[in-house]
């Protein structure tokens, strides 16, 4: 059994639910990309697939990410061949895919689901979509990621496991096909398995809602922003519009975003702080 998650910290409370239940012993494969963001034209296609790549690269090369190698540890395609390769070699291999109600599981569902199609059958999906499950303190709740969910709930979590329908395989193929000619940086999840374009700038009303005209370190800025937001992306992505702000003079940015999230200072511009202010829709 092979399981497919689309976040980092699933794979650590995966391998805890694991322990609970020898049955769902497997290996666990992250699709790391998020391709909720950033251009996806072409992705299937050497030239799509490099023109993503050099997007990320530049994005990370400026950002306090820049030393971590990235670059070098994102390879979903290798994966991918991976995957298909344990596929090939033994008939009885099964594919379970993992998604939380998020838009970067369901992208990502989106961008890997046509290359499982030849195999129908052995691919499954557990998508825990608008579902309640119980938290720490004993209260029912509805989570958006699967690392929200106790290690002990997925023994509850793998009832929902079903095979991918052959309608499925041919119509979610077609669905990203759909997304990827609508050339958007930004995709967001609408409900169910619905995920909706939108332009670059989707996110800078949440990042000028959360600055003001005072400087704020890097990492508190950015804490004060995700913390705030409805509908949840990354910080690298959030670096980068902040940085298309201040071409807009609307923010300004003080130090060296390259260095730590401590090295530089983000704040409104007067003249935009007075406006945010100002306006209702933007408290």
């Amino acid at each position: 059994m092979i399981h497919i998650v689309f976040q980092e910290a699933d794979v650590e409370v995966l391998q805890k639910a694991f322990e609970l239940d020898e049955t769902l012993q497997g290996d666990i494969v992250e699709i790391k990309d998020d391709y909720a963001v950033g251009p996806v034209e072409n992705i299937y296609n050497e030239e799509g697939y490099l023109q993503r790549r050099e997007w990320w690269k530049q994005l990370i090369d400026d950002s306090p990410y820049n030393t971590d190698h990235l670059m070098e540890k994102v390879d979903d395609q290798a994966a991918v061949e991976r995957i298909i390769k344990a596929l090939e070699e033994n008939e009885e291999q099964e594919v379970w895919l993992w998604m939380g109600q998020n838009q970067h599981d369901v992208c990502g569902y989106y961008w890997l689901i046509s290359q499982l199609q030849p195999y129908q059958g052995r691919i499954f999906v557990l998508y825990l979509n608008n579902l309640p499950f119980i938290n720490e303190k004993g209260q029912l709740f509805y989570p958006t990621t699967l690392h929200q969910i106790q290690p002990k709930e997925f023994l509850k979590a793998k009832k929902l496991c079903r095979k991918v329908t052959p309608s499925e395989f041919e119509v979610d193929p077609d669905e990203w096909r759909k997304l990827m000619s609508e050339k958007a940086f930004v995709r967001i999840l609408e409900g169910g398995k619905k995920i909706v374009s939108k332009e670059a700038d989707f996110y800078d009303k949440d990042i000028l809602s959360a600055l003001t005209s005072e400087w704020q370190k890097g990492n508190k800025a950015m804490h004060n922003i995700l913390s705030k937001m409805k509908i949840k992306t990354g910080d690298i992505f959030l670096l980068w519009r902040i940085k298309q702000l201040v071409q807009l003079e609307q923010v300004e940015i003080n130090g060296d975003t390259s260095k730590s999230w401590k090295d530089f200072e983000v704040r409104l511009k007067s003249l935009t702080a007075e406006t945010v202010v100002s306006n209702p829709d933007q408290q």
